[in-house]
Parts: structure tokens; C-alpha cells; sequence
């Protein structure tokens, strides 16, 4: 393995606008991730079923929307992580490499924001590569305690000396993260600022990507009124370097 490009994107449900103004994305959203020709895209906010929005939507797709975002060729994770009274939503991971294992573990802070982290691992030319996929809450103790709770599963879970990534929106417009990241071992492009969300007007660099044993090369957003259209988060797309 030489590298690895991963996105990360928050994809909204696959509904984008307010009241009457909604619309469903979901099939834009598909050409989009197509679009960024990422090795690995991991996803937040992806629904499997909902009934309202079927029942709204005529082109409410009938499969579940990790596989309909899924290009050709690509092996689709899903893992549910909130339940509401219409359906459900969670992370779902997108690979064009081999899907070797997956795993959940629920990171749920409090009753009022249900949240999970999605693991797989992936082979590369033959390397074991793990990916996590992450969605953190909107409290700042929450995410703390949350990164804590990652800190345990990786301990237990992926060897320390295998490459690792993990991505995803972790609401972390403080960047109170880096410290805790990187006393796992993972590390990003600190010192750039890659503002993903509100889409229209991005000022908050919301989405990230962390690694341990790959080194950050390069990081990018994708801009434009296409891209604003899709959700309410743009894509962060970053390449990964074997060390």
C-alpha cells in the first residue's frame, strides 16, 4: 500500500432544505461520492428505511441508501445507530477494497443523542487497514467522554501497530480533540483549516480525518453550488502515506 484516499461526509439523511423547500438528495448525493473517487468514503446520517420520507418522496429509493450511494464495484457497510418512530439512521462505510470484518459499538452519551461507532477492516494489497466511522455529539463533554469510550475499543480491538483511520463528523469546532487523538496515536493536518459546514457558507471544520502508522499528505473540500446542494456538511477528502 502506497495510498489511501479517504472522504468523510455527512450526508444529512439524504434531505436537504427546510419545510416545503425539502428535497431529497439522495441520488445527487450517489453521483457526488462517485465524484470523489475516494478509496474509502465513511458516512454519517445514513438512513436505511424511513416511512415518513418514503411516503413523501416518490423517489424514495427502495434499497437501503448505503447501497444506493455505493459505486460500482465498492463493498457497502451499514450500522444503524438511532432509532425514532419512522425509521432509523446511522454511519455507513463505502470501500473499494475487500471488507474483511465489521463491528459496532455503541457511543452513546445520553438518552437524547444516539450514537455509534462503526469499525471495519479492510484489506489492502494484502495489509489490514482499520477504518472507524465515527458521528460525535453535540456537547463538549459528550465528545470528550466519547473519544474516551474510542480510546477503550481500539485498545481492545486493532493491534497497536496496524494502520488505522478514523473519520467522520465529530463536531469539533474547538478542536479540543487533538489532544486526546493523538495520545492514541492518531494524527491529522493540524494548522489547516477546512471549514465543511453550513455547506452554503462553510466556517466550521466540523469533519475529520485522523490516522495512526499512515502519515496526512494532502486534504481537500470540494466547492461549489452542486456540492452546497447535496447536504448541510460538505465532503472532506484527505490522502493517506504508508510511513
Amino acid at each position: 500500500m502506497q495510498t489511501l484516499r479517504i472522504a468523510t461526509w455527512n450526508i444529512h439523511k439524504g434531505v436537504n432544505g427546510l419545510g416545503p423547500t425539502r428535497r431529497l438528495e439522495i441520488h445527487n448525493l450517489a453521483q457526488g461520492v462517485e465524484a470523489l473517487d475516494a478509496d474509502v468514503v465513511c458516512l454519517q446520517e445514513v438512513r436505511k428505511f424511513n416511512a415518513r420520507e418514503a411516503r413523501r418522496f416518490a423517489q424514495w429509493p427502495a434499497q437501503p441508501q448505503a447501497d444506493v450511494l455505493a459505486p460500482d464495484g465498492y463493498h457497502a457497510v451499514y450500522i444503524s445507530n438511532a432509532r425514532s418512530r419512522h425509521g432509523e439512521h446511522g454511519n455507513a462505510l463505502l470501500s473499494r477494497w475487500p471488507v474483511l470484518a465489521h463491528a459496532h459499538k455503541d457511543v452513546s452519551d445520553h438518552r437524547f443523542e444516539q450514537r455509534g461507532l462503526l469499525h471495519a477492516k479492510l484489506s489492502l494489497y494484502d495489509t489490514p487497514v482499520h477504518v472507524v466511522v465515527l458521528h460525535l455529539g453535540l456537547l463538549g463533554g459528550s465528545r470528550l467522554r466519547q473519544v474516551a469510550a474510542l480510546s477503550h475499543y481500539l485498545a481492545e480491538h486493532v493491534p497497536p501497530d496496524a494502520p488505522l483511520v478514523v473519520a467522520g463528523d465529530l463536531n469539533d469546532w474547538a478542536e479540543r480533540l487533538h489532544e486526546p487523538m493523538r495520545r492514541m496515536g492518531l494524527r491529522t493536518l493540524e494548522g489547516v483549516r477546512l471549514p465543511t459546514f453550513p455547506s452554503r457558507l462553510p466556517m466550521l471544520h466540523l469533519d475529520r480525518v485522523y490516522a495512526r502508522h499512515l502519515r496526512c499528505t494532502h486534504a481537500m473540500v470540494p466547492r461549489g453550488p452542486a456540492w452546497a446542494r447535496m447536504s448541510d456538511h460538505l465532503p472532506l477528502v484527505m490522502t493517506l502515506e504508508a510511513l
